[in-house]
C-alpha cells in the first residue's frame, strides 16, 4: 500500500456453528466443508477472490472448530495474504458483534474501509470495483447486490379462497444481498458505542446495523452486479449444488 492510499481490510466471518449444516458440521467448521471437483474448502475460494482482486491483509473472524480454519491457512502467504484471526469473545454475539470484537482487540481501526464477506459465499464479485465505488461514493456502507434471484417454493395469487396464478419458484425483480458489504472505519467506530455489553444480545450486519444506518439518513450505496454467487446456506443447498460446475464458473480458483 502506497502512502495516502485507503487502507482495505478484508473481513470474513467464518464463525459460526453451521447448524443447518448438520451433520457435517458436528466434523467440520462450516467454511471448510469442500466443494468443486478438487474438494477444496469453501473459504479457499474466499481467499482466492480477495488475493485476485488485491486485498490482501484480511481477518478471519474465528470460533467453533477455528484451528481447522488456522491449520489450513496458517499466517496465509501460500495465498499471497496475510491472515490475522480473531477469536469470538462471550458477549459479541452475531456478525456486527464479531467485528467490534477485532475492533476493540485493536486488530482492525477507525481509519480502515471493510470489505466483509460472508464465509458460506461463493462468488466472482469484483471486489476491487466495488471497494472503489464504496470510496468514491463516500458511503457509510455499501451493499452488494443481484438481481435475477430465484426463490426455492412456489408462490400463489387467491382470489376468494382459490388460486387463480400459481408460480413455480418465480424470479424475485427487486435485487438480493449476496452477503458482500464495505463498511467504513468511522461506522466501525459508531457499532462499538452501540454495543453496549453481553446483555446486548445478538448484533447482526445485514438485521441491524444496515437498518440502523439508513434509519439515521447514513448514505449506504448499492453495488450491483451480475457476477455469480450462490449462498451455500444449508445442507440442502450444498447438497443442491453442481460442484463440477465450480472451478469453470471462478476463474480465479486455480
Amino acid at each position: 500500500m502506497k502512502m495516502g492510499e485507503p487502507k482495505i481490510r478484508g473481513v470474513i466471518l467464518a464463525g459460526g456453528q453451521g447448524t443447518r449444516f448438520r451433520p457435517l458440521t458436528y466434523y467440520l467448521q462450516k467454511c471448510m466443508i469442500p466443494v468443486g471437483e478438487d474438494e477444496k474448502p469453501v473459504l479457499d475460494y474466499i481467499v482466492r477472490l480477495f488475493a485476485h482482486h488485491e486485498i490482501r491483509d484480511l481477518v478471519l473472524l474465528v470460533g467453533y472448530k477455528h484451528q481447522q480454519i488456522q491449520n489450513y491457512f496458517d499466517d496465509g502467504s501460500r495465498f499471497g495474504v496475510k491472515v490475522h484471526y480473531v477469536l469470538d469473545e462471550p458477549g459479541f454475539k452475531g456478525s456486527a458483534g464479531a467485528i467490534v470484537n477485532a475492533y476493540r482487540q485493536g486488530i482492525i481501526s477507525s481509519d480502515d474501509y471493510l470489505l466483509v464477506y460472508y464465509g458460506d459465499i461463493l462468488s466472482d464479485f469484483d471486489l476491487k470495483k466495488m471497494v472503489s465505488q464504496h470510496i468514491e461514493s463516500g458511503a457509510a456502507a455499501t451493499v452488494a447486490l443481484a438481481r435475477g434471484f430465484r426463490i426455492r417454493v412456489g408462490t400463489a395469487d387467491i382470489e376468494n379462497g382459490f388460486i387463480k396464478r400459481f408460480h413455480e419458484k418465480p424470479e424475485i425483480e427487486d435485487p438480493v444481498s449476496v452477503g458482500i458489504l464495505v463498511i467504513s472505519g468511522s461506522v466501525v467506530k459508531e457499532m462499538n458505542e452501540m454495543h453496549k455489553g453481553e446483555d446486548d444480545g445478538s448484533f447482526d450486519i445485514m438485521g441491524d446495523l444496515v437498518p440502523y444506518l439508513i434509519e439515521k439518513g447514513k448514505p449506504v450505496g448499492a453495488y450491483v452486479s451480475k457476477a455469480f454467487w450462490y449462498d451455500l446456506g444449508s445442507l440442502e443447498r450444498y447438497e443442491r449444488f453442481e460442484h463440477e460446475k465450480l472451478d469453470r464458473m471462478l476463474k480465479y480458483s486455480s
